[in-house]
């Protein structure tokens, strides 16, 4: 089964790709604590945005992945 990841604009990208160089294989780890901490402070614009960079940086290391146009 093949799962699409819809990358809204280059900066989620860039995000993804700044997280990985940072945190190695725990830059989803990140996202995901980032996207947590933002739930948690109750912004759900920032919480959705951490979760599509986790998806991002999940994508990214899948080497089967291509894209879609």
């Amino acid at each position: 089964m093949q799962t699409h990841v819809h990358v809204p604009d280059r900066a989620a990208f860039d995000e993804a790709t700044r997280l990985m160089d940072q945190y190695g294989e725990h830059a989803a780890m990140e996202a995901a604590m980032r996207a947590d901490r933002s739930r948690t402070l109750g912004n759900v614009v920032h919480f959705c945005r951490w979760r599509q960079i986790q998806r991002t940086i999940a994508m990214l290391g899948d080497a089967g992945a291509g894209t879609v146009h």
